[in-house]
């Protein structure tokens, strides 16, 4: 179970640092708990006006702009969004004086009833924790699905709040089950949070240039199971060596998953690949899953998520036939090798999702076809070295955006069909005139989208409004 034990904050001073999604949500959540709530951005108030219109404005203080950071001064407590960094200089100060610091997931998991489901990895997370909200609801629980994806988990502890005899009345939901997708920024931060499964899908070079080292990025993800006890689960990928090696310093039970050898072997629990059919030894039963070529999401990488997903399913007690279910239906996720369209015998792939040089990989190892490869965008300290195979043996012409393009171009080295475009347009106007039938014009940046885009959904989004637009 989560950590538990509701925190009285009435009439604390806590000040909230961004106001994105989460830091709206925090804000909300220390409102209706009755603190004195100032929110703080390096944003001026002129561009925070749609995050402040969430807020009870009557009852928040505001500091935007250059002195925002004036707001941390007096606080009791400060909570910050992922995207803040959590090694601020202000945020140091704040700490030396003696006041906590924490993330907003950590906040949320003080006023959580229910057991949370908490899932981090490097890549597959949206995907693995949608389907874990799908057997969930398809098996009758009441489920809420959220966090790093989508709604933050705020939300959730506002609703459970509410539903406890808070402001708002008990009308809000009780959960069954909270999932949620946890990234390595919010793990930064946390103090007791606490869930009753934790899963690590995968480990991989990503955030360098946040964090000093792959090791230190590690770290962070490994502290998901930090206070788990005995009554706990960890769920790890036995296919991932730096994930598995987090085996012997769990302290709860352990199970794992594996694409690539049967779990008696490990002398674990957990849901395996047998031959073409995913099996589940959990509990001391075993339960024939599905088979492999069932499974509808695309992509080795998939298979692996479905099988974390049936994990978590079998041991909240889904039905085996739910679980099939699910696995045989659910497409996949928008943003992940999404199929936008096929023109005159082209298929167009949307997989702007892929943000880092390891989910580029996987994309391009799950398709077959000849590929167009648009990839570029902002550098996160990737490891763009580690493409010079995967383009050379599965890309017919590779197709280069963004800031990190002659990074990316340096590091494939003497590729020849490569190209450079200055905007989206272009890149997709020039993989329409070089591509045949057969091929794929896959959009699978390996880089963040802040150079020209909001984020990696409104890449994803303008991508498939240029190709539905096509004649």
């Amino acid at each position: 179970m989560n950590a538990g034990s509701t925190v009285d904050l009435r009439g604390k001073k806590v000040t909230v640092v961004g106001l994105a999604r989460s830091g709206v949500a925090a804000a909300r959540l220390l409102q209706a708990v009755g603190a004195r709530v100032t929110v703080a951005d390096a944003k001026e108030g002129s561009q925070l006006a749609d995050s402040l219109s969430n807020v009870d404005r009557g009852q928040v203080r505001v500091a935007a702009g250059a002195g925002y950071e004036s707001a941390l001064e007096g606080a009791d407590l400060v909570v910050i969004s992922p995207g803040v960094p959590s090694g601020l200089e202000a945020l140091n100060r704040v700490r030396r004086r003696g006041t906590q610091v924490i993330g907003e997931l950590e906040l949320a998991s003080w006023f959580l009833k229910a057991p949370v489901i908490a899932i981090t990895g490097t890549n597959g997370k949206s995907t693995t924790v949608t389907l874990i909200g799908l057997l969930l609801e398809q098996s009758g629980k009441r489920v809420f699905v959220g966090g790093n994806l989508g709604t933050a988990l705020s939300e959730a502890a506002l609703a459970t709040y509410q539903a406890g005899g808070g402001p708002g009345g008990a009308a809000s939901p009780r959960y069954d089950y909270i999932v949620s997708e946890v990234s390595s920024f919010q793990l930064e931060t946390i103090q007791r949070f606490r869930p009753w499964v934790a899963a690590i899908l995968n480990i991989t070079p990503d955030h360098l240039d946040r964090y000093p080292s792959l090791e230190s990025y590690a770290l962070t993800k490994a502290r998901i199971f930090e206070n788990q006890t005995e009554r706990d689960v960890g769920l790890l990928n036995l296919d991932d060596e730096r994930v598995a090696a987090l085996r012997p310093g769990l302290r709860g039970r352990v199970l794992g998953f594996s694409r690539t050898r049967p779990l008696e072997q490990a002398k674990l629990e957990g849901v395996y690949l047998d031959q073409d059919r995913v099996v589940a030894t959990i509990g001391g039963h075993r339960t024939a899953i599905c088979r492999r070529e069932e499974i509808r999401v695309p992509g080795t990488h998939n298979l692996a998520n479905a099988m974390a997903a049936a994990a978590v399913g079998v041991l909240c007690g889904c039905p085996s036939q739910v679980i099939s279910q699910v696995l045989r239906s659910f497409p996949g996720l928008e943003h992940a090798l999404e199929v936008v369209r096929d023109r005159r015998g082209v298929r167009f792939i949307n997989d702007s999702k892929g943000t880092n040089v390891d989910a580029t990989i996987k994309a391009l190892e799950s398709l077959e076809a000849p590929v167009l490869l648009i990839a570029g965008g902002r550098d996160k300290g990737g490891q763009f070295g580690r493409l010079r195979e995967p383009v050379r043996k599965r890309v017919k012409r590779l197709i280069l955006i963004g800031e990190a393009a002659s990074r990316i171009r340096e590091a494939v080295g003497d590729f020849e069909q490569t190209s450079h475009a200055a905007t989206l347009r272009e890149a997709v106007d020039l993989a329409v005139r070089q591509a045949e039938a057969g091929d794929v014009v896959l959009l699978s940046p390996a880089c963040a989208s802040f150079d020209m885009f909001a984020d990696y959904q409104d890449r994803g989004r303008q991508f498939k409004e240029l190709v539905q637009a096509l004649p």
